[in-house]
């Protein structure tokens, strides 16, 4: 499985950043595809809870995320 950073921006100073897992950024971006006109709900890496409605956000980018372990050094 490949780690995905999903940020959701509402406009140039506002976002909400999301991590999914998926075997290819094809299957990634159509989840993404299938949210449209919902509610998501999720909590991030910090243990803050998310609910938002897709119509409100404005932009969506999808890249691959390589996690670097900060506890190694």
């Amino acid at each position: 499985m490949k780690e995905f950073k999903v940020t959701y921006f509402f406009d140039e100073n506002h976002y909400i950043r999301r991590f999914i897992h998926m075997e290819s950024q094809e299957q990634a971006e159509e989840l993404i595809r299938s949210e449209r006109d919902q509610y998501l709900s999720f909590t991030d890496s910090r243990g803050m809870y998310h609910e938002l409605h897709m119509r409100h956000v404005r932009v969506v980018q999808i890249s691959e995320y390589h996690r670097i372990d900060k506890s190694k050094k």
